[in-house]
């Protein structure tokens, strides 16, 4: 799996289409690219994305599929609440949050019981999607530009389980736990942002 995500991902990109194509009708596929791009458009989503597909890879089955539905089945409820313009307060300081949170489960190689886990990554999956939807750019369709962004989490979770599943070896365990660590400290630095800010 982990060889053919790098084409997927390619693949996934380059039939994408931009907004210089001929005939495209104002909020259609524009609205399935803003969407897509915004997951992957900021460094604290991506973290805490990548996050939850290395630590289903660290807690092995049944997690290592299920993380990486529940945030995304979440996160489309926070999209909706978004885009209906539901003020969901604190939503920059729970998405830095969910970069520590899931960095240090990482670093910790923490297991603890299955309900918990998907509890914790549901609650960041509905701050993350709130954004995506409350940042709806005017005149996209809605429909579409939560089909991307619920797409594009996808893709990354995969990609940290594609990247977990080093887990295997005895180095690998020591990789991620590092790699834990780094996510941990970008969640840090985006939440003494979202505090300063």
């Amino acid at each position: 799996m982990a060889r053919w995500l790098p084409a997927a991902l390619i693949l996934a990109a380059a039939a994408t289409p931009g907004p210089a194509a001929a005939h495209i009708v104002r909020g259609e596929a524009i609205g399935f690219v803003s969407g897509f791009l915004h997951p992957i458009s900021g460094l604290d989503h991506i973290v805490a994305m990548v996050a939850v597909g290395l630590w289903g890879a660290q807690l092995g089955r049944p997690a290592i599929w299920l993380l990486p539905v529940t945030f995304p089945l979440v996160m489309a409820v926070g999209g909706f609440i978004g885009l209906i313009g539901v003020h969901l307060p604190g939503s920059e300081i729970a998405i830095a949050l969910s970069g520590v949170c899931l960095g240090a489960v990482v670093l910790a190689e923490l297991k603890p019981p299955l309900w918990t886990a998907a509890v914790l990554v549901g609650l960041f999956g509905l701050f993350h999607g709130y954004a995506h939807g409350a940042e709806l750019p005017p005149g996209q369709n809605a429909l579409l530009y939560s089909l991307g962004f619920v797409m594009a989490t996808g893709l990354l979770h995969a990609t940290g389980i594609a990247i977990g599943l080093i887990h295997r070896w005895p180095w690998g365990r020591l990789a991620l736990r590092g790699t834990g660590g780094v996510i941990a400290a970008c969640g840090g630095f985006f939440l003494w942002t979202a505090l300063a800010g």
